[in-house]
């Protein structure tokens, strides 16, 4: 596979390599996830968190979250930190639109990633505004499909009026995600025109790593054969132009860096992107659920954290070992995403090896 890499790409690498030594020595918070609540009105196949309508963490108060904010705004800028507000489904919180207040209210702009199953006319109107400057709603397929991911049937319904009623608006920036796994893969065209004929303009399409449910379902890990066909498909969606389609930041992807996402593969957890989790823990990125925390907002100030214990984040050199030791492309790839690693800090899943293994 070194050969396919060719020389342009292979240079256009080592560039955004130094770039990204950069970021990560500056290491400058431009994203904030919120995990406001593990609780959630549906319950997906893929959920990494294992959420369900009654959690066992209370939903943090927003009091508590904006002391964080707080730490934040007396170290940068808050207009150019994004606060992401996740779960669970935040719609399942009632304040939610006083939170998305406080946050616009302290200079934040903040969006929400959503199934889309509570978002109402009148609930999108107070959401609006409340300061919601972005959102994401999910689709894994159309009718039973969907309803077969997300595991209540009419959900899909309630998706695709979401997501229409969204794009007519106009108001906010937006994207739908789906979660390509077997049973929707043979469908994608079918998905793509529908979410053209919606009027969407951007399109992100991941696959499951083998984490909370879907680690032991066999139904939603996509073979050799089919990882490299969703990477066709991507990289022709793109070229075709009607919609903007992209794959997910996880993984280094070797000859198919540059062609299917807008940048080339770099893990942003804990050099651009922090978070905080519905019970305090200072983390990265939410799909990282092994345990990474460096910290609690109820012990610790998260910039302190921030600025001066996220190494394990930006210095990849302790995932220099096994497969990853051995591997050509370890410049680039420096290891993966953080969340395809355990708790033991060994690699689950390598999107490269896969895309070797359907060359021999």
């Amino acid at each position: 596979m070194a050969e396919k890499l060719g020389l342009r790409r292979r240079l256009a690498l080592d560039i955004a390599g130094k770039l990204y030594d950069n970021l990560r020595e500056r290491h400058q918070l431009m994203q904030l996830f919120w995990e406001c609540t593990l609780r959630c009105n549906l319950s997906c196949r893929h959920c990494g968190s294992d959420c369900k309508a009654t959690a066992a963490c209370k939903d943090m108060p927003i009091e508590d979250f904006a002391r964080v904010l707080d730490s934040v705004a007396a170290a940068t800028d808050p207009h150019k930190v994004m606060v992401n507000v996740t779960g669970g489904e935040p719609l399942m919180r009632t304040d939610l639109e006083r939170c998305g207040r406080i946050i616009y209210e302290k200079g934040f702009p903040w969006g929400m990633v959503t199934n889309g199953l509570a978002l109402t006319p009148e609930r999108y109107k107070r959401l609006l505004q409340s300061g919601l400057r972005a959102m994401t709603i999910s689709l894994d397929g159309i009718g039973e499909d969907h309803d077969w991911m997300r595991g209540r049937k009419g959900s899909y319904e309630r998706a695709i009026a979401a997501i229409r009623m969204v794009v007519e608006s106009g108001e906010i920036e937006f994207d739908v995600v789906t979660c390509v796994n077997r049973r929707n893969y043979p469908k994608l065209n079918e998905i793509k025109e529908l979410l053209i004929s919606t009027g969407l303009k951007e399109w992100r399409l991941f696959t499951v790593f083998p984490m909370g449910r879907g680690a032991e379902d066999p139904d939603l890990q996509l073979s050799g054969e089919q990882f490299r066909g969703l990477m066709e498909f991507i990289k022709a969606t793109r070229k075709e132009g009607r919609i903007k389609a992209a794959y997910g930041c996880e993984g280094f992807l070797g000859h198919y860096e540059g062609d299917v996402r807008d940048h080339f593969f770099l893990c942003n957890a804990g050099i651009s992107v922090g978070g905080v989790l519905c019970d305090g823990s200072i983390s990265a990125c939410t799909s990282i659920r092994a345990d990474y925390h460096q910290g609690n907002i109820y012990k610790d100030d998260f910039m302190e954290v921030w600025n001066n214990r996220f190494q394990p984040y930006r210095d990849h050199s302790w995932m220099y070992r096994d497969d990853c030791a051995e591997c050509r492309f370890w410049k680039y790839c420096q290891g993966s995403g953080m969340h395809l690693r355990d708790g033991d800090g060994k690699l689950i899943l390598c999107h490269l090896k896969r895309l070797e293994e359907t060359e021999k």
